[in-house]
């Protein structure tokens, strides 16, 4: 009988199996290939997740959070790269991870449904040593695992019409203490409770009750801004531990000017917003432009 549920589904697979057996022939290929999906399995279990099958040298597994899935994500590629002596073949060899939380339709043993295609585009943008996430699973993380995570692309997925976000989570603690700094700005302001956006007649605020913010031409958003050179889900504010981030995921990119009027461009990255500003989507916009955004942050 089938179910409906919603859970976290995560792809993990070997990373250029093919050249492994061509190299190594078949016995030590298969051997490091077992090795790799035991270390999949047995983090799967550690974090509360379901094996759901597995695929030659590829797993597929569901956990009842993000958070969850990411324990699991983080414990598979440390162990497997920590591990340089399989068992004496000393075949170097990485995995890649992507990961998507959604609705799913269980029967018997598999799952099927949107969110599992949207989970294995995530693996197939990954490369090796890498975890890749949607968007929207970032959403669901915990605090403590969404600050070691970072936008790096935007891809379509096959059955969706807009863009799909897509981050890493930066499993290894050197990586996630490494990223890029946000931009300091003058007369930055401190414990900023919101965040108020202003287009023409339209205005949104960010704050505690509603953290994250879309921006782009496609008319859900909730701040819409037509232009030719804006994506449809071009860029969001999203309120992270009383900071609000400004996160672009379009073609091409982001401009801020602060009130100095000092321009910075982002693409596929993230800043702090703080004080008060302009947001151009897809060009440089100052105040009286059309495309201007206006963003203040209040105590």
């Amino acid at each position: 009988m089938a179910k409906d549920l919603e859970v976290a589904i995560l792809f993990a697979d070997v990373v250029g199996s093919t050249q492994l057996y061509d190299q190594f022939g078949d016995t030590k290929a298969s051997e490091t290939v077992a090795l790799c999906l035991d270390v999949m399995k047995d983090a799967t279990r550690q974090f509360s997740g379901k094996v759901i099958k597995t695929i030659g040298d590829e797993i597929m597994a569901t956990f009842p959070t993000v958070d969850d899935a990411m324990g699991a994500a983080s414990q598979m590629q440390s162990r497997i790269s920590s591990d340089a002596d399989r068992s004496g073949t000393h075949i170097p060899v990485s995995i890649r991870i992507g990961c998507h939380f959604g609705p799913v339709v269980q029967e018997q043993n598999d799952i099927f449904g949107a969110a599992v295609h949207t989970a294995n585009r995530m693996t197939s943008q990954a490369k090796a040593r890498q975890i890749v996430i949607s968007g929207s699973s970032v959403e669901r993380m915990s605090d403590e695992w969404r600050t070691q995570t970072r936008q790096i692309d935007v891809a379509t997925v096959r059955g969706r019409l807009d863009e799909v976000a897509l981050f890493e989570l930066l499993w290894q603690p050197e990586e996630a203490t490494s990223m890029l700094p946000t931009i300091e700005w003058e007369n930055k302001a401190k414990n900023a409770n919101k965040l108020t956006l202003s287009f023409r007649d339209q205005k949104v605020v960010v704050t505690d009750q509603k953290k994250n913010v879309n921006m782009g031409r496609a008319d859900d958003n909730d701040l819409v801004v037509k232009g030719n050179l804006i994506s449809r889900i071009h860029a969001r504010v999203e309120k992270r531990r009383g900071k609000f981030i400004l996160i672009d995921q379009s073609t091409n990119g982001t401009f801020l000017q602060n009130a100095k009027g000092e321009e910075v461009f982002i693409r596929r990255d993230s800043t702090e917003l703080v004080g008060h500003g302009i947001i151009g989507l897809g060009r440089a916009a100052k105040a009286g432009m059309p495309l201007a955004i206006h963003f203040v942050c209040e105590e």
